[in-house]
């Protein structure tokens, strides 16, 4: 087999018109000889900063010594992104040789796209003897094929936000109780700060379940410094450095830093230098990150309104009362609208372009949202088209779409 043919089988179903549920995962696994019982997990939902979350705190355990798995999704560059121990990808062989062994058994029920992607990440992190595994959800909670695992050490809900409604919800209640659907019986759950609405929901299903909940930040975050490099502040006392930009990285710094409490009470071995290094040494491309200084050039995959005001948070905390050149592309099924009232008082121009994405919106679309807008037929004239723009001292930021990012990145990296 080749990796382009295991590709084609791990492509080959999709979830459109399939039952949402967990009955195909747990048949799967149950052929595979149901690895996941057989590992130890951190679970991680949320609407925004999940990957970022998920990152600091795989990087904080493998720095402690831990075998650490780290599964999260969507990919910027290639599929093997997804699946990693101690932040080394999945290699096409693995790939080939884990996917053969899923090919002999079948189901009737044939299992989606993200249920084998699933399967798959759980043999592997299995095979590689991983002493813990942080797991990010894909989308929702209650019915995501990640939850089919018992209770796990820890489980962490991140900001949740209006995403993803067709599928989960059209309100902010309906979405926070499927992301709470991973809180299993006598668990210990750490939240991101959230709407009153949301929190009382997460407590409720807390009490349903013997759970054990903490509200990060509720100490409060000190920013001491903050530089295009990263930023440094104080967090209960102590004093920690993050290369991750943006307020919203804070708040999401402290739900790890409650997150390694929680492990820590359960026996895990982290020190105060554990942490430290861990998240100076945390890499989590495409959010918010500088990738040229002269002009400035951000890209950032913030692709929902809630996004936004966090990309928007981070640019005013570092160029306060400045103008941005932004380049802005969007899939079709995500709140544009108002992306783009929330972005037009901080634009200096608005370059639109067609992410590199079937589901994307074209660019001409965006006109609409955007009066003075140009529209670019590619990415990559988009990108020429902001740096002529751009002097030495603007600022170039692009947003929007997962795509839109790793197809810059590509570009200019």
């Amino acid at each position: 087999m080749t990796i382009k043919q295991a590709m084609k089988f791990i492509y080959g179903t999709t979830w459109k018109g399939s039952i949402l549920g967990l009955s195909r995962i747990t048949e799967l696994m149950r052929l595979l000889g149901e690895p996941h019982k057989k590992l130890k997990f951190v679970h991680v939902a949320g609407t925004n900063g999940k990957g970022s979350t998920s990152a600091m705190l795989a990087s904080i355990l493998a720095q402690a010594g831990y075998k650490t798995g780290l599964y999260t999704s969507p990919y910027l560059y290639n599929f093997n992104e997804l699946i990693q121990i101690n932040n080394t990808p999945i290699t096409d062989g693995e790939i080939i040789q884990l996917v053969t062994e899923m090919q002999r058994h079948k189901m009737h029920d044939m299992p989606t796209e993200y249920e084998i992607i699933t399967a798959l990440a759980f043999l592997h992190f299995w095979r590689g003897q991983c002493d813990i595994v942080v797991l990010e959800v894909g989308m929702g909670g209650r019915l995501d094929s990640t939850n089919i695992i018992e209770t796990p050490e820890a489980a962490i809900i991140t900001a949740i936000g209006l995403d993803h409604m067709g599928q989960l919800g059209d309100t902010i209640e309906k979405i926070a109780g499927e992301k709470a659907g991973i809180i299993k019986p006598n668990g210990n759950v750490v939240c991101h700060e959230q709407p009153q609405a949301v929190e009382a929901i997460i407590r409720r299903k807390c009490e349903e379940t013997g759970s054990k909940v903490v509200f990060a930040g509720r100490g409060g975050i000190s920013l001491l410094q903050v530089g295009l490099d990263g930023q440094m502040f104080s967090y209960d006392g102590k004093s920690l450095v993050t290369p991750l930009l943006g307020e919203h990285q804070l708040k999401n710094t402290a739900v790890v830093l409650e997150a390694v409490e929680v492990l820590r009470n359960r026996g895990w071995q982290i020190t105060d230098d554990h942490i430290k290094d861990g998240l100076r040494n945390t890499t989590w491309r495409g959010r918010f990150e500088v990738i040229r200084r002269e002009p400035v050039f951000i890209i950032d995959v913030a692709h929902n309104p809630q996004g936004v005001r966090a990309t928007l948070g981070g640019l005013q905390q570092l160029f306060p009362d400045r103008k941005v050149i932004f380049i802005f592309g969007v899939l079709a099924d995500k709140d544009y609208a108002q992306m783009a009232e929330l972005l037009l008082p901080y634009g200096k121009k608005f370059i639109l372009v067609t992410p590199e994405n079937p589901r994307a919106l074209p660019a001409a679309k965006l006109r609409e949202f955007f009066p003075q807008g140009e529209v670019c037929e590619t990415v990559s004239q988009g990108v020429a088209l902001a740096l002529e723009y751009a002097g030495d001292n603007d600022i170039i930021c692009s947003l929007g779409s997962l795509s839109l990012i790793g197809t810059i990145r590509k570009i200019l990296v």
